[in-house]
């Protein structure tokens, strides 16, 4: 099902298709979230199936709950970086407290 545009051709360059571009923003948008090579596979078949009008019900709950678990890790991951840059902007606070010579 997903699609992964084609192969390189002389092998320097590869195409892509409509789709592949459409979806490489939030694919990008996965790597510093601490998503796997094999969760945006799974973000990618997962959409396909569902764009699939003659995909059946049981693969479509199955994507639908992938796309769920995917969303779930997101907003943990999310939280996580936020809870970090709270941390970062104190330490930087007490560190600009101090006296400097």
């Amino acid at each position: 099902m997903g699609s992964s545009g084609l192969g390189p051709l002389d092998g320097r360059y590869r195409l892509y298709t409509e789709a592949d571009v459409a979806r490489m923003p939030v694919i990008r948008r996965m790597k510093p979230l601490g998503f796997t090579l094999a969760e945006m596979k799974q973000l990618v078949d997962s959409i396909d199936i569902l764009d699939d009008e003659t995909a059946g019900p049981a693969l479509r709950r199955a994507a639908q709950q992938d796309l769920l678990a995917l969303r779930d890790k997101a907003a943990d991951n999310a939280g996580r970086l936020r809870r970090q840059l709270a941390y970062a902007e104190e330490f930087t606070g007490l560190l600009s407290a101090r006296p400097s010579d």
